[in-house]
């Protein structure tokens, strides 16, 4: 699921990335998996699967609840204070930290520097983890953050402008479109601060019926951007379409506005 091809200027390899679930063990795996190609077209070679950063503690992880957690210590009623308050620290980062974290939902982002960062739904689903890749992509170097705890987010997609990185992001509500969420740093590993829902006008509460799954720069076009979106039809998947729209900013904030029809002229 969700997979995101870059390139490597060092090894010229075409890098993807995705969210891999083995067969016959339904949607337990989480596990990111790697496959490379000379083309971007392909053949991709699968080359592994595991889950990010075994044996590592997040970066911005107090020291106090860097501890091996029971798996059964949760309590065991979910959305209860007592509940949120150990996801919010780190009951998931704890339980998953020898096997290493569960990568769900993910993107790939490559900064000016040329480092790359994979971003994915992490801890059932309710912190994002943001964790740098090797130089040549094919790895984690063991550095990641977590992101909004508990906040429930999936569906990250990464750009910057002027300096500052946005991520917009979706709840989970399953197959169902729900409103997109924003959330803008100065760093690429935090603080991630969250702003309102960058899609205005009818149908914005549901993401015009999609869900967010890259944000493309156009090539040769500065601080332009395309929104991509998923739209999910469970009952007839291969009938899924996609939504294209362009990003425009106000007040130094991206907004993202429905249009029947539109070309590269409104950038």
């Amino acid at each position: 699921e969700r997979p995101k091809v870059v390139f490597n200027e060092k090894t010229k390899k075409f890098v993807m990335w995705f969210h891999l679930e083995l067969r016959g063990q339904g949607y337990k795996s989480a596990r990111a998996a790697l496959a490379l190609s000379d083309n971007p077209l392909g053949p991709f070679r699968y080359i592994k699967s595991y889950r990010p950063n075994a044996g590592l503690w997040p970066l911005n992880l107090p020291q106090n609840q860097q501890i091996t957690k029971d798996k059964t210590a949760l309590p065991e009623k979910w959305w209860t204070p007592e509940w949120r308050s150990a996801v919010t620290d780190g009951y998931f980062v704890s339980r998953d930290f020898v096997e290493g974290q569960m990568s769900r939902d993910m993107t790939i982002f490559v900064d000016d520097d040329n480092k790359a960062y994979h971003i994915y739904s992490s801890e059932e689903n309710l912190t994002l983890q943001i964790a740098e890749l090797s130089a040549d992509y094919q790895s984690h170097t063991g550095k990641y953050i977590r992101v909004a705890p508990g906040g429930h987010n999936e569906a990250p997609a990464v750009f910057k402008k002027d300096g500052k990185y946005f991520m917009i992001t979706s709840g989970c509500t399953g197959w169902a479109p729900n409103a997109a969420r924003l959330m803008i740093a100065d760093n690429i590993m935090g603080e991630w601060k969250v702003y309102p829902n960058p899609c205005i006008g009818k149908n914005s509460e549901i993401t015009f019926g999609g869900q967010s799954t890259f944000v493309l720069p156009v090539n040769g076009k500065k601080d332009s951007y395309i929104f991509m979106a998923d739209i999910w039809t469970p009952e007839t998947p291969k009938y899924g379409r996609h939504i294209w729209l362009p990003i425009t900013f106000e007040n130094n904030l991206p907004v993202i506005k429905w249009k029947d029809k539109w070309d590269l002229g409104v950038f």
